[in-house]
């Protein structure tokens, strides 16, 4: 009886320190290829870095890939002007009061990204088999500053 009980809080212990259901059904559906297709910010007079990385101008059109077995993922920018390449990073969906956050922090040669202090947290907005919106609230000369980025499943 004793051993069956053992077994029983082990079961109990591993399965509550894993995601969520609604968790792993939305890095499913994250999972695979995206393009960036837009970014709107409150105002066009202003030139932000998204990611601590470029001009958002610089990512529309990008391309993004997540993989969801190992939360890994890398964005790819094709613009001359704007340093292109791939950035690789490592990426996680939390939910809070039903409302689904996605994190996102660059993977930095040398470094357990587990130490990696500095990230970046987005409300997923919206999501679907084809769509998705994140969205960034900053603040800009003391007032809310919201940053909307849309997706589109390749």
């Amino acid at each position: 009886m004793k051993k069956y009980m053992l077994i029983l809080c082990a079961v109990v212990i591993l399965t509550s320190c894993g995601v969520s259901k609604a968790e792993r059904q939305t890095q499913k559906t994250i999972k695979g290829d995206w393009t960036l297709t837009h970014i709107e910010l409150p105002s066009a007079l202003v030139d932000v870095n998204l990611f601590e990385d470029v001009d958002t101008r610089c990512f529309e059109n990008s391309d993004w890939h997540f993989v969801s077995n190992n939360n890994k993922g890398s964005y790819k920018l094709y613009k001359n002007d704007c340093q292109p390449g791939t950035r690789d990073f490592r990426w996680n969906i939390e939910e809070n009061n039903n409302e689904f956050y996605f994190t996102l922090k660059h993977e930095v040669d040398g470094v357990n990204i587990r130490h990696e202090k500095r990230g970046f947290r987005l409300k997923l907005v919206s999501l679907d088999d084809n769509y998705m919106v994140w969205e960034e609230n900053t603040t800009y000369e003391g007032k809310p500053f919201p940053i909307r980025i849309s997706f589109s499943k390749n």
